[in-house]
């Protein structure tokens, strides 16, 4: 049988570390990925990509490969050492948690499993870790995990607007889960690369109760994570609200500025408010001075208990700040006066 170099395959050095042998695989696997690449022997050397990651990410198989010798070329004829097809090494209740073939994940069925020099390597790697389950299944029960937490937790924040009757918000959530390629394994998954979690993006019409509250949660069940077995989370939003450019909450009341002009605060005018019910129109009393309040009733948020919190409107007295010159002269006469 021919000899295979997994160092030449994935084009590192024999002395790179498992980020940098990690680093290499995922730039092939992309670079060689059937789905990817059409050409005809991207398949064949996908498997090798794969069948040498296989060997230099699991500290145990690189061990027994590089107890081989440096004397090997690729592609030379190869003769396992005296010995090595009984070999059979004890790693413990579960081995390497299973030998894994091409077709044990997903998109790679049909790839075939690893080539004759593996398996003249590596062979009793499946019969140990197959035998370690059975006798662990026979002897005792493993202690019942604990059941995984699905539920997502993300804050939704929402304008004052949204506050004001029963509607609904187009609201994209964006999580992080399990791959749904590999169920989670990664390392030779090329949809996330390895790392066994993808991200997961989707749009809900959310319902947003009259009035919630600040930091109220509003429930959604059963568009949490799901588990391999089909079972379901739930996802909460927590109710934040939107900084409003021209009103500040306190509960149920909001307050806004009023900006009046000298000039009409003294003489009395009347002028616009911008609610959250709509504009109305409020009379300033001649006098007026900056930093009075007018309030207007129920024109506020809604209340749990129905009704709403008040509108204050603090005044605010403004001068101009570039007087024209008869602005100035008036404003001397009017100095003149006082």
């Amino acid at each position: 049988m021919k000899y295979k170099d997994y160092y030449k395959i994935l084009g590192v050095s024999k002395d790179a570390d498992e980020k940098q042998i990690k680093a290499a695989f995922r730039k092939l696997a992309r670079k060689y990925h059937p789905d990817v690449n059409k050409a005809a022997d991207a398949t064949v050397k996908f498997k090798e990509i794969n069948e040498a990651y296989e060997v230099l990410s699991d500290p145990q198989k690189k061990q027994r490969y590089d107890s081989l010798g440096s004397n090997w070329q690729e592609g030379s004829q190869f003769t396992p050492p005296p010995g090595y097809e009984n070999i059979h090494m004890n790693f413990g209740e579960g081995g390497f948690g299973g030998f894994r073939t091409f077709n044990d994940f997903g998109d790679m069925g049909g790839l075939g499993g690893f080539s004759e020099f593996f398996e003249s390597i590596f062979g009793d790697f499946s019969q140990q870790s197959a035998g370690s389950r059975q006798q662990s299944h026979t002897h005792a029960q493993r202690p019942r995990q604990p059941e995984e937490n699905l539920d997502i937790t993300q804050d939704l924040a929402i304008d004052l607007e949204d506050l004001m009757g029963e509607g609904t918000k187009a609201v994209k959530i964006s999580y992080m889960d399990k791959c749904t390629e590999c169920g989670g394994r990664g390392s030779r998954c090329f949809k996330c690369g390895g790392s066994g979690v993808s991200s997961v993006s989707k749009v809900l019409n959310v319902k947003i109760p009259k009035g919630v509250k600040e930091g109220a949660k509003i429930r959604l069940a059963g568009e949490g994570k799901v588990s391999s077995s089909g079972r379901k989370g739930n996802l909460y939003f927590v109710i934040k609200y939107k900084h409003h450019p021209d009103f500040t909450v306190d509960g149920t009341n909001v307050s806004s500025d009023l900006e009046v002009p000298a000039p009409k605060a003294v003489l009395g005018t009347v002028a616009e408010v911008k609610t959250l019910h709509g504009v109305v129109k409020v009379t300033i009393p001649h006098g007026t001075q900056s930093g009075k309040s007018l309030r207007l009733k129920n024109l506020g948020l809604p209340k749990k208990e129905g009704g709403f919190g008040d509108h204050t409107a603090k005044i605010k007295i403004i001068i101009p700040e570039h007087p024209t010159p008869e602005e100035k002269e008036l404003y001397k006469k009017l100095a003149d006066l006082i």
